[in-house]
């Protein structure tokens, strides 16, 4: 299979898709382009505020992708080969995680906006609600620890000779302006006449001026810190990026949250456009040819697992957003929800939004594709930003003067793109972390708004502050320790999202087979994965090894996850058995489906 043939087969899967089950689920659930959604009716320019299908699909795609969709399907091609990552990815975005995504965006619209948790209390139990919360927020506080740590990483990291045009301080630079333009863009959608489209004429220029200054002015803080290593600038960074989170959860979301996820998703569209073009480009000319193997095995090496990752399960954690996260339910039902318009732009926002990061997914695996295993070197990031780069100067290079390569600045461009994804992401969990304990704890005041995203952020700047732990002679940052739990507890947040819709969708006698099914597979191959992890510690303790500290913990962890799954399961199966066929009435539940 040449490299053309891959990406068209890949974008003409997607795209028949869209347009043959995705019209099948809006005639199933019924979709109004008429009834008022909970962006109307519980309007109060805080967090409910409605948004055009047109407006929200770019921020609804650039808070569900974030680095997912480059990390993933490039760590699994270079485990597995490119076959199975692609084949998970087409059909698992598909089948399963547009369903999963569609599905908690419409149950959540039906319920006044409220949380797939909110949902599982009214449908199942109210202790089924109170462990959802709880793993869903742990999750969040999870993610915030650990892509704080990666920005600052980033924004510290010194430019190699292979990348001269890109040091970390550069990217945080251009990352600042970006924010920063953000916040003129809200302010100038809100009080001037300057409609949408006029506003992104104006900045997304404006946001390609702030990648090209990077380099120019890099915001270095280590010179604002005389005697001060690479790792204590780093928790600096690190602190300011959770005030910049508090701010972010706290402001209206027309301020930064609409126009930054708008700006975030058209950066997103524009790399995949000039990675697509730069690729054909390139594959008709002769320059890029597929060179990874398509299939290296069914086990890959990686001591995290006793010395080998197994394919089935290990590829469906290792390539989550794509295919299938549960963190994309969050998302859909926390700030999505909020802000759809008309029933009818789930269709759009939620599975089409699935799809298209399925998309982004193939052309990121295709970055890995160009490169013979030899050439395979550094980072997810780097591999990413490599090929964006190449497919890039395939489009600029003829209008450029003999003997000049834009692939330095187009390198840095790459940089920024992947800087920025986790950006988006970062900001949006405080605000869904802020909104779960405010559930938690049944508080509605903005006093008691506040004092929950600081809760939200004591874990994670207790996280910076900690040294790094030494696991079997590295020294790691604590939430890389726990990185493939957090892989298999994001998948088993999709499978308890899929068995909590199933149940609101067994109770008013609908399609609950759509979800059921998938429910059970992610189950299934989450568990799986997470008795995996058993595997090294029990045999550490079989052969009498010394045990670390870090490994009780981790094997305590596994443990309460595969509880609360059976636990979950449990709950699920006895309501199962009562169902009556109606759902809870409005007095009875505070969270009634909207009729």
């Amino acid at each position: 299979m040449g490299l053309l043939v891959f990406i068209v087969i890949s974008f003409v899967s997607l795209l028949l898709s869209y347009l043959v089950i995705g019209r099948f689920l809006q005639r199933l659930f019924g979709l109004s382009t008429e009834k008022n959604t909970p962006a109307h009716v519980q309007r109060d320019g805080l967090d409910y505020e409605p948004a055009r299908a047109s407006y929200l699909l770019p921020q609804h795609f650039s808070a569900i992708a974030a680095a997912g969709p480059i990390v993933g399907p490039i760590l699994a091609g270079i485990y597995f080969g490119w076959g199975p990552a692609w084949l998970w990815i087409i059909i698992g975005s598909v089948f399963i995680g547009g369903i999963h995504d569609f599905t908690a965006l419409v149950a959540s619209v039906r319920h006044q906006g409220r949380s797939v948790a909110e949902i599982v209390r009214a449908y199942m139990t109210p202790r089924a609600h109170t462990l959802f919360l709880i793993f869903i927020w742990c999750a969040l506080v999870y993610v915030i620890v650990a892509f704080t740590d990666v920005t600052a990483g980033t924004f510290v990291q010194a430019g190699s000779a292979a990348e001269a045009a890109a040091p970390g301080p550069a990217v945080a630079t251009s990352s600042t302006l970006y924010l920063a333009l953000a916040f003129a863009m809200g302010l100038m959608l809100r009080f001037t006449r300057i409609g949408p489209v006029r506003a992104k004429i104006i900045f997304l220029p404006l946001v390609a001026l702030a990648i090209v200054a990077g380099p120019w002015l890099p915001l270095d803080l280590g010179k604002l810190m005389p005697g001060a290593d690479q790792q204590h600038v780093q928790q600096v960074w690190g602190y300011l990026l959770l005030g910049y989170c508090f701010v972010a959860a706290m402001v209206p979301v027309w301020l930064l949250l609409q126009p930054r996820g708008e700006l975030g998703g058209y950066f997103l569209y524009i790399v995949m456009g000039i990675g697509v073009l730069g690729l054909t480009i390139g594959a008709v000319s002769g320059n890029f040819s597929i060179q990874a193997p398509a299939f290296k095995g069914w086990i890959a090496k990686d001591a995290s697992f006793g010395g080998a990752l197994p394919l089935l399960p290990i590829l469906f954690i290792t390539v989550a957003c794509g295919a299938c996260s549960g963190f994309h339910s969050i998302v859909a039902s926390g700030t999505t929800s909020k802000q759809l318009d008309r029933e009818a732009d789930a269709k759009p926002v939620a599975y089409g939004g699935m799809l298209l990061e399925g998309f982004f997914a193939c052309l990121s695996l295709t970055t890995l594709m160009i490169l013979a295993p030899a050439q395979q070197k550094g980072g997810a990031d780097a591999i990413y930003a490599n090929g964006i780069a190449s497919y890039a100067a395939q489009l600029f290079a003829p209008f450029l003067p003999a003997g000049v390569s834009p692939f330095q600045i187009l390198y840095q461009f790459a940089l920024l793109c992947f800087a920025t994804f986790v950006f988006d992401t970062l900001d949006a969990c405080t605000r869904l972390a802020r909104y779960v304990l405010m559930e938690l704890f049944g508080w509605t005041t903005r006093r008691q708004a506040v004092i929950a995203t600081v809760l939200c952020l004591v874990l994670p700047a207790v996280a910076i502050a900690l040294p790094r732990v030494n696991v079997d002679g590295k020294a790691l940052p604590l939430w890389k320790v726990f990185w493939n739990i957090f892989g298999s507890s994001n998948q088993l947040l999709a499978a308890l999202t899929l068995l909590g819709v199933t149940v609101w969708l067994a109770r008013k006698r609908m399609a609950y087979w759509l979800t059921l099914w998938p429910s059970v597979f992610m189950m299934l191959v989450t568990l799986w994965s997470l008795i995996l992890m058993i595997g090294p510690y029990l045999g550490r303790w079989k052969t009498g090894q010394p045990i670390e500290l870090i490994h009780h913990l981790q094997f305590a962890i596994v443990l309460s996850l595969i509880g609360l799954a059976v636990w979950l399961v449990i709950e699920a199966f006895i309501t199962w058995r009562t169902l009556s066929g109606a759902p809870p009435s409005e007095a009875t539940s505070p969270v009634a489906e909207v009729a």
